[in-house]
């Protein structure tokens, strides 16, 4: 623990840095600079005004806003005013925002003109905060008394549940005071520091990326959403705003281990997690490569590790425990391991959630009393992930105990998918696993027992109901789904996805055009499938942001112009995308003529 550091509330830790330094800045996103006096008055008048609708301790507040300054003084508002928060993505379909709203219980919803509009109409109060700004700004901007202690709720994130629904994970001031406090500590954070704000506020990453940095007086500067998935820009970006720490989840961290780095840049750590590590930094990089693990369940990390260059054949680690954090490697009978056998990884200690969000069953289950403590309510958290010690002491990371799957950094229980699925009418049965394809990367796959039913019609069903990045990749049509001799899925049994077996889309169009057809070749080959359509979308086929960076980059190698990545998400089909490209190439063309545009499409 720092020398003079005294562990307290979020709250009081972002106030007292607003006293020291009033004028540095506190939050930026290139168009707008907070510094902490405004951070600190704006903040305060809102949670004034919080606290005159009643929200206390221990009350939940939604909060469905973008990347921004305004995110960030909303949430530190929240937490002023004794509240906790519940962030929410509106991109979301509406039907799982309204399902997270009302298990909450949230009485007041913070949100914007932007994303008031998607979360239905429900027995919340919506707050918007530009048309009530006036209002809001009539409050007070001098600091309200403190009202919560280490033990009320700091926020509720929603992770996905096997039940069918997303299951809220309750955590307290005392954990987030805790990572605090072994982030300033373990990193060396000083006001000087420039951090960056990356994630989705609905990710728990967003929480290690805000408080640690705001807590020591450094900066928070968001990325742009134009870098946010695009390696090369994001690290032009981080160079020229002086960026020097920096959490990137897995899959984008890796491909920015694998850039060339200026000489010149100011990084000196990049802090990965979330997904699984499959490389070791080159020994010319001019950062540290910092890997760390943890559960929602146990405040963003509950372990971590500086991972040195090396050879490929040496175990990655996921480090060692953070400070008060305390980690058991365990067999079924919650008996401690031999040294070097795998088992269960189980974390003990300051940062677990206090449970479940109206889930007490589910609690008792993953929250169960710590076998190795006597004090009376010591619980210990039962991760099922399979993990064992290095020689060394570190821990390496195995996988899974039980059926959960992570994709690109997102914890995602099965059993949610198929419950989504037999809701449709004419499934079934069905079962979701996931897949490597053709290029190591894991996907989802759908196994349905279903009658006259597409994968456009399952997909369009999913997607009212499941994050995007929860819809399969591939449906397989299956007369019944097969099993062991005691009644059980039996997954190893399931075919390989093929031509025969997918479930097909409506109304296949064949690509039609040189470009067109080059596309789909390019796009076929990045995504492993074999067939594509001229109505297919690239992202329920399983594309996703860092694959829609190496998807532009072909289509400058093919084509010769540069597609924006927004553009992508705007026009995701191959038809679109297409007509967006032939846009760009006659726009090159010009002034060369029409009758190098009437070749091209005559080639």
């Amino acid at each position: 623990m720092e020398s003079g550091f005294r562990p307290s509330v979020v709250p009081e830790m972002v106030a007292a840095q607003a006293a020291a330094a009033p004028n540095a800045v506190a939050v930026s996103d290139g168009s707008e600079v907070v510094t902490y006096a405004d951070l600190d008055g704006r903040s305060n008048q809102l949670a004034g005004y919080l606290r005159s609708l009643g929200v206390g301790p221990d009350q939940l507040v939604g909060l469905c806003l973008g990347r921004s300054p305004s995110m960030v003084i909303a949430a530190l508002a929240i937490l002023k005013a004794g509240g906790a928060y519940v962030p929410l993505d509106s991109t979301l379909p509406a039907e799982r925002l309204d399902f997270m709203l009302c298990d909450a219980e949230v009485g007041v919803l913070i949100t914007d003109s932007i994303s008031a509009a998607k979360p239905s109409k429900g027995g919340w109060r919506p707050i918007d905060l530009q048309r009530l700004a006036d209002e809001i700004a009539s409050f007070s901007c001098d600091a309200l008394r403190c009202s919560v202690t280490e033990e009320n709720l700091a926020y509720v994130i929603y992770t996905s549940g096997s039940t069918g629904q997303p299951k809220g994970v309750e955590i307290m001031h005392r954990g987030l005071a805790n990572l605090v406090a072994w982030h300033r500590r373990a990193f060396q954070i000083t006001p000087q520091d420039r951090a960056t704000q990356q994630a989705a506020m609905g990710f728990d990453a967003a929480v290690w990326e805000i408080w640690p940095y705001l807590a020591a007086g450094a900066s928070v500067h968001i990325v742009p959403e134009v870098c946010r998935t695009s390696p090369e820009a994001l690290r032009d970006w981080m160079v020229a705003q002086d960026i020097t720490i920096t959490f990137l989840a897995t899959p984008l961290a890796e491909r920015m281990l694998a850039l060339p780095w200026p000489g010149r840049t100011a990084l000196r750590i990049l802090l990965t997690g979330a997904d699984t590590l499959h490389h070791r930094p080159d020994p010319q990089l001019p950062f540290a490569l910092v890997n760390n693990y943890g559960p929602t369940e146990c405040t963003v990390v509950a372990t971590s590790g500086t991972v040195a260059p090396g050879p490929l054949n040496q175990p990655l680690s996921i480090g060692r425990p953070i400070d008060n954090a305390q980690i058991h490697i365990v067999d079924e009978k919650l008996q401690e391991v031999s040294a070097g056998a795998a088992g269960e990884l189980c974390i003990a200690g300051a940062g677990l959630a206090r449970g479940y969000r109206k889930r007490p069953d589910l609690t008792a289950d993953q929250f169960v009393q710590n076998p190795f403590n006597a004090e009376p309510g010591d619980r210990l958290y039962r991760t099922g992930d399979l993990a064992r010690y290095l020689p060394n002491g570190e821990i390496e990371f195995l996988g899974r105990l039980d059926e959960q799957i992570k994709i690109r950094g997102f914890r995602i229980e099965p059993n949610e998918i198929v419950c989504a699925l037999d809701e449709h009418p004419d499934v079934q049965a069905s079962t979701v696993v996931a897949l490597d394809n053709r290029g190591g990367e894991k996907s989802l796959v759908a196994y349905v027992v279903a009658s006259a039913v597409t994968s456009t019609a399952l997909r369009e069903h999913l997607g009212k109901r499941l994050p995007d990045y929860m819809v399969p990749a591939t449906f397989v049509s299956m007369e019944s789904l097969p099993v062991t001799a005691n009644g059980k899925i039996d997954r190893a049994a399931l075919p390989a996805p093929s031509d025969a077996n997918r479930l097909g889309e409506d109304n296949f169009v064949a690509p039609s055009g040189p470009v067109q057809e080059r596309l789909a070749v390019i796009i076929s080959s990045l995504l492993h499938v074999d067939r594509i359509g001229a109505n297919d979308n690239f992202f329920l086929l399983g594309g996703h942001s860092l694959l829609g960076t190496q998807l532009i980059a072909r289509v400058s190698d093919a084509f010769g112009v540069e597609l924006p990545l927004l553009q992508l998400f705007d026009h995701p089909t191959l038809s679109e995308m297409s007509d967006a490209i032939e846009t760009l190439i006659l726009a090159k063309l010009e002034p060369a003529g029409a009758v190098e545009a009437h070749r091209l499409h005559a080639d």
